[in-house]
């Protein structure tokens, strides 16, 4: 690459990284309470939930957890669970067959490899069924503090490249991108900053872009005005 393309470059990712210090500034001073929705007592239960937590809602997870860490309170109790009765339990939250196959899957590993413990490594957590970067990051952050990167959920995905912070549409490639723009200080905030954002003001269809208070750093916005 030629010095001048380096130089360009290296230009537009601080331009680029001012840009996102401003959006997190915002959102902060908008948003001030932002932060997991799903809720959870124990590394298990956040999880499950999370495991829960794809293609739905985190108001319908939190409905069905309600009643599902009642009935299941131990890695040993969905380990052991009859998959149909767990599938029913979780029917609600849609993929429920797969979605109680791989916490069953899971918590058999959980109490045979971890003694019904949830791992705190990113290495360990990947190994399990149904857990990919997304989960993790999740359950790393909010259950053991450790924060290794930034979970894309649908409402980061989409914001990220509404906004224009983001060239890539794979989550894992769109997780290394965030990594390098956002401050590794915000990396926990960053993703319940843009949900609180997303239920909000960035819907999926129909945006509030009018009462936005990131329309002049929107690239989607600008380019359509």
């Amino acid at each position: 690459m030629a010095k001048k393309e380096k130089e360009e470059k290296k230009e537009k990712l601080s331009e680029l990284k001012k840009r996102v210090r401003e959006i997190i500034k915002r959102l902060k001073k908008t948003y001030p309470d932002a932060k997991i929705a799903l809720n959870f007592k124990n590394p298990l239960q956040l999880l499950v939930a999370t495991i829960l937590s794809a293609q739905c809602t985190d108001e319908r997870v939190n409905e069905v957890t309600k009643d599902l860490f009642k009935k299941y309170k131990t890695a040993k109790d969905f380990a052991e669970a009859d998959l149909d009765e767990l599938a029913e339990d979780i029917k609600s939250t849609g993929f429920y067959r797969q979605k109680a196959k791989y916490i069953k899957e899971c918590c058999k590993i959980l109490v045979e490899k971890y003694n019904g413990e949830v791992p705190k490594t990113m290495e360990e957590l990947l190994e399990l069924p149904g857990v990919a970067r997304k989960t993790a990051n999740i359950v790393l952050a909010n259950a053991y503090g450790i924060v290794e990167g930034i979970p894309v959920d649908t409402h980061v995905r989409k914001i990220s490249q509404r906004l224009g912070i983001v060239s890539s549409k794979q989550p894992e490639k769109m997780e290394k991108e965030l990594m390098e723009i956002v401050p590794k200080k915000d990396w926990f905030a960053f993703p319940y900053l843009i949900q609180a954002h997303g239920r909000k003001i960035c819907l999926g269809r129909k945006p509030k872009c009018e009462e936005c208070i990131l329309k002049d750093l929107c690239n989607a916005y600008l380019s359509s005005n």
